[in-house]
């Protein structure tokens, strides 16, 4: 839905995993849009390309395999939506290193921000890398004065981000 809202001509996706969300963002593209994902696994990659090549939007998918923020730096697009769903000790990486690739008006939607309630739990943000990942991107972005934002909490917690 947030797709179909936005419509976004290019999109940008961090963390394909199996493919399941770049299907739902590539099916609520318009036609000419493109969505291109990243995934540092190579073989979950391959995984999801499968799925993706036997899906109506193939077309719509430019697939990435490798780290992130090297790729996001050689990608020569202006992106309208950013969905980051990758690994969460690098969330404020990932949001320094797209944040310029986001025209203005876009959105960045950053899923599991609630980490199951973790980040409300001190020790969990001190002891567990991810934790404290995902709890440092909350607080960076509740005041980073360049953006409106709005968490919902919906299942683990979704953050969009709107570029002013």
């Amino acid at each position: 839905m947030l797709v179909a809202m936005i419509r976004p001509k290019r999109a940008l996706e961090l963390g394909t995993y199996t493919g399941y969300s770049a299907l739902c963002i590539a099916k609520n593209l318009d036609s000419d849009a493109l969505l291109h994902t990243i995934e540092i696994n190579d073989e979950v990659a391959l995984f999801a390309k499968k799925f993706f090549s036997e899906s109506d939007f193939a077309s719509k998918i430019i697939s990435h395999v490798g780290d992130s923020i090297k790729i996001i730096e050689q990608l020569d697009e202006q992106f309208q939506l950013v969905f980051i769903d990758a690994n969460k000790r690098d969330y404020v990486s990932y949001y320094n290193a797209v944040f310029d690739k986001v025209s203005s008006g876009g959105f960045i939607i950053a899923d599991n921000v609630l980490w199951d309630g973790h980040v409300l739990d001190n020790d969990k943000c001190i002891n567990d890398a991810q934790t404290k990942g995902i709890s440092e991107f909350n607080e960076m972005i509740k005041n980073d004065s360049r953006v409106e934002k709005l968490m919902l909490p919906l299942r683990d917690g979704l953050l969009l981000i709107r570029i002013l």
